[in-house]
């Protein structure tokens, strides 16, 4: 039997960066075939997955992400990370599990175990898949340009969830779109460098960035309607070496949400003539680079999938305590295995923070709210009940769908 515990005490002091996770590979392949599951590895890259045919019926894929953050761990936890990893860049970074990843790995781990000892309660076909790369909006296209659905069965249904700072107990599923696509875009801007004392003998990359950053922030708050919703965000802004000396370049780095395909075609165009416009306007020499690095597409749950699926979470959890959060700001690769199965996606929020902090509490919403919350340095899920309620969702959710 796993020790769910301590398995996440392991996965959350041993995380790895995105395509790096082969000690979490290396673990997931073992369970799952002490679970006597055939098992795939290698899968784009470190991806894993493990097969269960158990006669006639559909076949559901249960999804789980398994890559850290280069976030260096503030949680004070016995168990925090002091690991350390090698970024795409090449540089050293501190990795934490800042998104709760070893969560959704230990749950799913433990609703294989579960299912594979009720057999005779079920048939059908189950993929339990353990994604790389999901941080870096990669990972489920890379297994499924390796050949997902040659080496396994095509699932009938695509099934997942994510951990979130509300209370352990509670799960959020949404119809519909339920989290944005997102964009990530570094942007050189070239100058002229020169002294500090004589600006005149320039062309300022700093000023042109400056006013590069101004200007794109503007284009959400008086280029879009009031109904319409969007995130732009410079999150990076790099130049210069010291202080009486300007450079011959700065660089940004962009961050786009968008909840569906056309808005967000308008806004990219926009930051386009953004950069171009403010560089011309600066006089640059040489046209300003736009690089795309990544991209997550829009999560969108089947409507008529979620509704069976919340009948089996709310038998579970209880009816109040399965809960509409709308759609989301945040970003998941895992429609992209719903997509290239052709498959409906069911996809929810998983609650992981202690519900005693929430005992009592007039506004529930605003002490979510001041939690550390995914991403953060201080993110520390409750390992219990956040995995046993990660395993029932899973195993309700799965049921509901086999045979």
């Amino acid at each position: 039997m796993i020790d769910l515990e301590q398995t996440y005490r392991d996965l959350h002091g041993h995380p790895e960066l995105s395509f790096q996770e082969h000690r979490t590979a290396g673990i997931v392949a073992g369970h799952l075939r002490r679970l006597e599951l055939a098992v795939h590895e290698g899968i784009g890259g470190t991806g894993v997955v493990g097969v269960l045919e158990n006669g006639a019926g559909p076949t559901v894929l249960l999804r789980a992400d398994m890559d850290g953050l280069p976030v260096l761990e503030e949680t004070g936890l016995p168990y925090a990370s002091t690991a350390r990893g090698t970024d795409p860049d090449g540089k050293d970074v501190p990795v934490m599990h800042a998104c709760g990843h070893d969560v959704h790995v230990t749950a799913l781990l433990g609703a294989v175990e579960r299912l594979a000892g009720e057999r005779a309660a079920w048939s059908g076909t189950l993929i339990a898949l353990f994604q790389p790369a999901e941080e870096l909006g990669g990972g489920a296209r890379a297994m499924v340009e390796d050949g997902l659905f040659q080496r396994v069965p095509t699932p009938d249904v695509v099934l997942g969830q994510h951990v979130a700072p509300f209370p352990a107990g509670w799960v959020g599923v949404h119809a519909g779109v339920a989290m944005a696509s997102a964009d990530s875009l570094s942007v050189t801007l070239h100058g002229v460098g020169g002294h500090g004392s004589r600006p005149e003998a320039t062309i300022d990359p700093v000023m042109m960035a400056a006013a590069t950053t101004l200007r794109l922030n503007a284009i959400v708050s008086r280029e879009l309607s009031a109904t319409s919703s969007a995130v732009l965000t410079v999150g990076q802004l790099h130049a210069g070496t010291k202080h009486n000396v300007i450079p011959n370049h700065a660089t940004l780095g962009i961050s786009l949400r968008a909840f569906d395909e056309s808005l967000r075609t308008r806004i990219l165009t926009a930051i386009d003539r953004v950069v171009r416009g403010e560089a011309a306007a600066s006089g640059a020499v040489r046209d300003p680079e736009i690089v795309h690095d990544d991209h997550f597409p829009v999560t969108v749950n089947d409507a008529d999938a979620i509704e069976r699926t919340r009948a089996a979470l709310r038998g579970v959890f209880g009816p109040g305590q399965v809960i509409d959060p709308g759609h989301v700001s945040g970003s998941e690769d895992v429609g992209v295995l719903a997509t290239a199965a052709g498959a409906p996606l069911v996809y929810w929020f998983l609650g992981g923070a202690d519900p005693q902090v929430f005992a009592g509490v007039a506004d529930p919403v605003a002490v979510a709210a001041g939690l550390p919350s995914n991403h953060s340095s201080r993110f520390a899920p409750a390992i219990q009940p956040t995995l046993d309620h990660g395993v029932a969702a899973l195993v309700a959710a799965a049921r509901e769908w086999l045979g």
